[in-house]
């Protein structure tokens, strides 16, 4: 395993080569860092479930470096799915779609749909472009970390959560912090609406605004009968640390504690990470986590902040945290 810390457009190259040779490359994004294989190797791909622990059949997000490319994975592709790849596209947005021959059971899990995103950070589109202009189809990526546990936001997590499971020839790159620091807004684009499957930086609100005047009255909120696909994310229990996680309880002295920068820290609590609004508890609470593990901490108590905008998002993957726990 080799880390790529001067990120020069050789090493990008040599990265993208890698990636046809059939071996894994972990990359940043705004969200998270990705663990990526060949969409087109079953091997490869068979590796990153190996690596992860991912089980066997959950789907995995196809990563492409336009819209532009979207027809070779993604059919039938709804007008508004459309718009929404115009507006958010790159960004931290996954669309699920009908797939097309190219996109393999061993991608999709069986379904016969097909998650897709464009990210936005600057090497992993670079990264996306060289790898087709090697004649690459796309990378699948889910998160680099082993199945459940904290997605990681930087290169050290990854090699810290992972690099005992790759191989000499596999490769990190590392591009500084994850931005946005959850993972990207799922929604489920194969039925007459469209579906928030996973909340993020994408919001309900954005969404709404933007297919406001296509769909009048547009509900986007996934309940057990508007769920009828699997995709990333959607476990119960997910994104824990080895900490108990505890949303909204009174930690006691030698617990870890969360909160936004206004809820005052009790007396001998480990306070963690003191965001100063909901971008930046987003974009820390991965790696605040994290560090409750690096300091044996046994307990993380988390007031969690209210659901409007990211808020939402983080909420969501708090409450599959402490659904671990």
């Amino acid at each position: 395993m080799s880390i790529i810390s001067n990120c020069t457009a050789t090493a990008i190259k040599d990265a993208a080569t890698a990636l046809l040779k059939g071996d894994l490359v972990a990359f940043p994004t705004e969200t998270v860092y990705g663990l990526g294989a060949d969409v087109t190797n079953r091997d490869a791909i068979a590796r990153i479930y190996k690596v992860k622990g991912r089980p066997v059949g959950h789907p995995l997000i196809v990563h492409i470096s336009s819209m532009d490319n979207l027809d070779k994975l993604a059919r039938d592709i709804p007008e508004y799915a459309l718009k929404l790849a115009k507006a958010f596209w790159p960004g931290p947005m996954t669309l699920i779609l009908p797939r097309t021959d190219l996109a393999k059971d061993f991608i999709t899990g069986g379904q016969d749909n097909v998650g897709i995103r464009v990210p936005s950070h600057s090497l992993a589109i670079a990264l996306l472009k060289e790898f087709e202009d090697q004649g690459g189809l796309g990378v699948a990526a889910p998160s680099a970390n082993r199945f459940g546990k904290v997605s990681p936001t930087t290169a050290a997590a990854v090699q810290n959560e992972i690099a005992a499971f790759l191989k000499k020839s596999d490769v990190i790159i590392d591009g500084g912090p994850s931005e946005i620091g959850i993972e990207s807004t799922i929604i489920d684009c194969t039925t007459k609406h469209p579906i928030i499957l996973r909340p993020g930086a994408i919001t309900f609100k954005m969404i709404s605004r933007k297919l406001s005047l296509e769909i009048p009255n547009l509900n986007l909120i996934a309940t057990s009968k508007t769920i009828h696909i699997r995709a990333p994310g959607n476990f119960t229990s997910h994104y824990a640390p080895d900490a108990q996680v505890i949303l909204n309880g009174i930690p006691k002295s030698g617990d870890g504690f969360i909160a936004l920068r206004n809820v005052t820290t009790p007396k001998g609590v480990i306070r963690l990470s003191s965001p100063a609004n909901k971008k930046e508890f987003a974009s820390t609470l991965y790696a605040a986590l994290r560090s409750a593990d690096e300091l044996k901490i046994k307990k993380v108590f988390v007031t969690t902040p209210d659901q409007s905008g990211i808020g939402a998002g983080i909420i969501d993957r708090l409450i599959k945290a402490s659904s671990s726990s």
